[in-house]
């Protein structure tokens, strides 16, 4: 009970927090970097409330096995948003610091994101039953990890070139999402205490949604 008490008061805190960041910055926003922002953090909130609302729904009746269909769907979606969202902070680093060109890099994150997709729509995955092949969670997650590979030094590099602050420590954020995220991956079928990890990678979410913030905050003049 305290589990499930913990869990529902942080997610709807969350979820709340990103959907209504995004939501504003998406429809209140006036230049296409805000309204980018917004997407990205509403589309943020959107996916993970497929898995977080089927999650505090089995821990406040039957338990997570007894709804494994329901969280399998959940963690799908999610998988496919969370692509979404990191093809939309590619776009929101070229905006920002005003790449052009650049289409060799724009193909490689196009193609990362279809793969990722693809191996994520293979019926191997097994979405729907309670532990899931290994195999193929680290199979759709290679391609997942290179994007936040380059999405990490693409930031760096341009902060490093221009010294500018608004995403100064978007690389340190990103890394520590992925950080968090691919240990649960990895270990959390044999170790479920591991899972506990998806607390500091959805603060590290919650950071990048601030430094958008910042964004919105600038262009009304806060």
């Amino acid at each position: 009970m305290a589990q499930a008490i913990a869990e529902t008061i942080f997610d709807v805190l969350y979820l709340g927090f990103a959907l209504l960041a995004g939501l504003t910055m998406l429809f209140r926003g006036k230049s296409p970097l805000v309204k980018k922002a917004g997407a990205m953090a509403a589309l943020l909130g959107a996916g993970d409330a497929f898995h977080l609302v089927p999650r505090s729904f089995a821990l406040w009746t039957t338990g997570l096995e007894a709804n494994a269909a329901a969280l399998g769907v959940g963690k799908f979606v999610t998988s496919i948003t969370m692509t979404i969202f990191y093809l939309i902070l590619y776009y929101i680093w070229r905006d920002h610091y005003r790449i052009h060109g650049r289409r060799g890099l724009t193909l490689t994150m196009w193609v990362l994101a279809l793969l990722r997709a693809a191996l994520c729509l293979l019926p191997q995955n097994q979405w729907l039953v309670y532990r899931q092949p290994l195999f193929y969670g680290v199979l759709r997650n290679i391609p997942f990890a290179v994007i936040g590979i380059l999405i990490i030094l693409l930031f760096a590099q341009e902060n490093k070139r221009t010294g500018d602050g608004a995403f100064r420590f978007m690389p340190a954020a990103v890394a520590l999402s992925f950080g968090f995220y691919l240990p649960v991956v990895l270990f959390s079928g044999v170790a479920p205490a591991v899972g506990m990890l998806m607390i500091p990678k959805t603060l590290a979410y919650v950071w990048i949604v601030l430094m958008l913030w910042k964004l919105y905050q600038k262009e009304n003049g806060k």
